[in-house]
């Protein structure tokens, strides 16, 4: 299991905080892997806000999440949140964010987030200016995408994920804070994973429209489960939690 980059001792390092949101707590009061999902990519959005490289960078898509829930962060508490890149490359980079609550709770993530062009639909180039700030935190300036999430497509029967239309994203397709509600609902009677130290992951592989059918695809092995999003069989996404 990849250990993630811990806080560098230096460099360009976004630090901001809010308090744990009575929405996205779950029912043992903890901030759940949505809300955390949702945490991140706020983040991502006033780190770029208060680089002002906004109007420069405005369109992302997130092709990996990893989050690591280390100690739950629980209801009433207030969240620290650090953002720096663990790796960047020409149109892309690697963002860890770390929550710490005031209570001693201890989350941290990474995401693999691709810098996009709107007009063409596909990654474009980060600006020397973003790059330089980005490699500040990071010796690795020649990213590479590698999987982690590989395995086909499980025999199990699927269990319908339906859509909503807030689930879409301004490029029409399924949000990737989004999919979290669905990992959520394949745990349910999997709960004991959640009970100690665990890792959940997302790699996206396709995208996911409004109206096309999805089905959830689970497999159990140990303490882990995989999880593949498919439409009509077509793998779009995969998933994984795992005790730590």
């Amino acid at each position: 299991m990849s250990t993630l980059a811990p806080v560098p001792e230096s460099g360009h390092i976004f630090d901001t905080s809010w308090p744990l949101a009575t929405t996205d707590m779950d029912d043992q009061y903890q901030l759940g892997l949505d809300g955390i999902a949702r945490y991140v990519q706020e983040a991502g959005v006033r780190h770029l806000d208060h680089t002002g490289m906004m109007d420069s960078h405005p369109h992302w898509i997130v092709r990996r999440s990893v989050i690591d829930v280390l100690r739950p962060i629980e209801w009433p508490d207030r969240i620290r949140l650090r953002r720096w890149c663990s790796g960047v490359s020409s149109r892309w980079c690697s963002m860890r964010v770390r929550l710490d609550g005031d209570k001693g709770g201890l989350v941290e993530t990474e995401g693999f987030w691709i810098n996009m062009s709107k007009e063409t639909m596909g990654p474009a180039r980060l600006s020397d200016e973003f790059f330089a700030t980005m490699a500040s935190t990071t010796d690795d300036l020649r990213l590479r995408w590698k999987p982690w999430l590989t395995d086909a497509l499980s025999d199990a029967p699927g269990v319908p994920f339906p859509l909503r239309r807030t689930d879409i994203d301004h490029f029409n397709h399924v949000n990737n804070t989004a999919y979290w509600h669905g990992v959520i609902e394949a745990l349910a009677d999997e709960r004991d994973l959640l009970t100690a130290p665990h890792r959940a992951v997302i790699e996206y592989v396709k995208p996911i429209t409004y109206g096309e059918p999805v089905h959830i695809h689970k497999r159990r092995r140990d303490d882990a489960v995989d999880l593949w999003f498919a439409v009509d069989g077509d793998v779009r996404t995969l998933g994984s939690v795992s005790r730590i």
